[in-house]
């Protein structure tokens, strides 16, 4: 196979499963609003549609990892303040250019591996200009949030993205520097 062939394979299988996805959600989406279902035929629908919206994310997910490994990722750049890029943060942010849609998802998907991995009841960021500091973040945790195991979708995502947008990545302890 060609160098970049695999990820433009991943990129189309993302692009065509799309069109199915899209159709599940739609229909259970019209199920739920016509509001003729019994309880349990709507608690049902809405999994369904729960599902859906998964699927939607990791296909986004899986495509943008595709479309970095193929150099072919083009971030919307713009200017932000760090400290905006994750919810709940404490600290002070630096304004830099950065696509913040993009680094927002991958700041919340190391939170989430964190939380699920360690497992963690909360973890918290800190925020110093460009670095961001996500604590704590527990042994059992620490591979598969710094992408050398690969457990998890989002966090091997959110390295690809930081890395293509010049950042870095560091375990100190149990705490993880984010450098945008």
């Amino acid at each position: 196979m060609e160098p970049n062939r695999f990820p433009r394979l991943v990129s189309l299988a993302c692009h065509d499963l799309r069109t199915p996805l899209a159709t599940v959600y739609g229909f259970a989406r019209t199920l739920t609003r016509a509001g003729e279902l019994d309880e349990r035929s709507a608690r049902f629908v809405g999994m369904i549609e729960e599902a859906s919206e998964q699927l939607t994310q990791l296909l986004d997910e899986l495509g943008t990892a595709a479309r970095i490994e193929a150099g072919r990722w083009e971030p919307s750049l713009r200017e932000v303040d760090t400290l905006s890029l994750v919810g709940g943060a404490t600290g002070e942010g630096e304004t830099i250019d950065t696509d913040p849609e993009a680094v927002s998802r991958a700041l919340a998907s190391l939170a989430e591996a964190a939380r699920r991995h360690g497992p963690s009841e909360s973890v918290q960021w800190e925020v110093r200009g460009r670095t961001l500091m996500l604590s704590p973040v527990l042994p059992a945790a620490a591979p598969v949030v710094t992408g050398e195991e690969m457990r998890d979708l989002g966090s091997l995502v959110a390295r690809l993205v930081i890395e293509a947008l010049g950042g870095s990545l560091a375990l100190d302890g149990e705490t993880l520097r984010v450098t945008i």
